[in-house]
């Protein structure tokens, strides 16, 4: 681990990554959510953004719908993805473009453990950044490229643009989602590649930087968004290349397990899960079937109809809460299908901390998602609201680079430095609807 004097650091101390330097010059989620990720548990993440200085920024996820507070634009706005993306890193406004903001990255990077960076691949060496010059200037540093489909590979798919939803598409995920045809398949409810991508590059950067302490070497990795998402889908490939089948979508049903599945309660939506047989005797018994065969392996999923008719009996009568105190006491796993509506209101996710309150440079006192997982010794924290563009200049030149003021105010002169703090804000911002609803 690079050495950090008390001076030079500018993250207070926490969590397992204390120390650790990560330059995150990602766009758009992916990239920037695995540099957030090491920030959440100690990183110094020093999210690098180039021009324009003002919007549109360069990184969209600043102005993506809705913007808080409501009613204003960018700067006096940002995007709430930005709010819960991009809290807990440093920003430097820096014009990659110039050869003089090319050697301040470059004094970054001496002074740095891990690189991020989502771009198409090419992006960094038509700038001049290539991986032999980042190399050069730090041969321990890890570097981790973010990329739809790679930095190798078929040239036409390789340089495509891409996104979540062509990442779902190409990877084959979004074939096995939804009703079976001719409904369409049904993406993700959420930017679900992109923030798993993200966890991948986070993980994939550690690995690396594990690597260059071992050896004193450092090395590029290559994150495909598709190839995140192919590895996770089970056994999809064992089971084309060993028996030839091509999985299909079969809506909320599982394909194997039964019962396994989404049924319709008084009040809402319940899952039931047996995927085990052990299981399947308890639900049996639970819902009344007994035809002396459905003790047999195999039976219940040998009779779906039967089965899915009696628990969808059984269920229909029951609230929700109700569904999950039987379920309990019967040890079978029957949850109630949460909006954000329960989840904000349930015992649990409260006893596990898994909502914070903290204060945003421009959103102002807002109420988000928690930090998982729970280190016993060394817990990650929120230390700071999402940076407005270039908020940390001249902390990062001058503490962590060691430049004096005369260059530093030079450098903004220059334009190769630049911010865009928000408008002065005298009245206070209106409350939060957490404040409002005593949440």
């Amino acid at each position: 681990m690079r050495a950090t004097s008390a001076g030079e650091r500018i993250v207070p101390p926490f969590g397992p990554l204390e120390g650790i330097r990560v330059i995150d010059s990602g766009r758009f989620v992916a990239g920037p959510w695995g540099g957030t990720y090491l920030g959440e548990f100690g990183a110094e993440v020093i999210h690098v953004e180039g021009l324009p200085f003002e919007p549109p920024f360069a990184d969209p996820t600043r102005s993506l719908t809705p913007l808080v507070p409501s009613g204003e634009s960018p700067p006096s706005a940002v995007s709430e993805s930005w709010v819960q993306y991009s809290r807990n890193k440093l920003s430097l406004g820096l014009d990659l473009r110039s050869p003089t903001g090319r050697e301040v990255f470059l004094d970054l990077v001496r002074r740095s453990d891990i690189w991020i960076e989502s771009s198409r691949p090419g992006t960094y060496a038509r700038l001049r950044l290539s991986d032999p010059v980042v190399r050069a200037a730090n041969p321990k540093i890890t570097i981790v490229h973010v990329s739809g489909y790679g930095q190798t590979g078929e040239p036409s798919r390789r340089d495509a643009p891409s996104y979540d939803l062509t990442g779902q598409a190409f990877s084959g995920y979004l074939s096995l989602q939804g009703e079976p045809d001719p409904a369409p398949p049904m993406r993700s409810g959420t930017a679900l590649n992109d923030t798993v991508t993200g966890l991948a590059a986070a993980v994939a950067a550690m690995m690396g930087y594990v690597h260059a302490e071992r050896t004193g070497v450092g090395q590029s990795i290559d994150v495909a968004q598709y190839e995140v998402f192919f590895t996770l889908l089970e056994n999809l490939a064992l089971d084309y290349f060993l028996r030839g089948v091509v999985r299909g979508r079969h809506g909320t049903a599982h394909p194997r397990l039964h019962p396994y599945n989404v049924y319709r309660c008084r009040d809402g939506w319940v899952v039931l899960a047996a995927p085990t047989h052990d299981a399947w005797l308890k639900v049996r018994t639970l819902v009344g079937i007994s035809d002396p065969g459905s003790e047999a392996p195999g039976w219940h999923a040998s009779h779906r109809p039967e089965v899915d008719r009696a628990v969808a009996a059984f269920l229909e009568e029951k609230t929700g809460v109700e569904a999950e105190e039987i379920g309990r006491a019967q040890d079978i796993a029957i949850t109630r299908v949460y909006d954000i509506a329960g989840i904000a209101r349930d015992p649990h996710y409260r006893a596990r901390e898994m909502f914070l309150e903290w204060d945003d440079p421009v959103a102002g006192r807002v109420k988000g998602a928690g930090i998982a997982p729970k280190f016993e010794k060394t817990p990650g924290r929120v230390w700071r609201g999402a940076p407005w563009l270039g908020q940390d200049n001249h902390e990062i030149l001058e503490r962590v680079l060691g430049y004096r003021e005369e260059r530093i105010r030079t450098l903004e002169r220059e334009g190769v430095i630049g911010s865009c703090p928000v408008p002065g804000r005298t009245a206070p911002l209106p409350p939060a609807f957490f404040l409002a609803e005593g949440l």
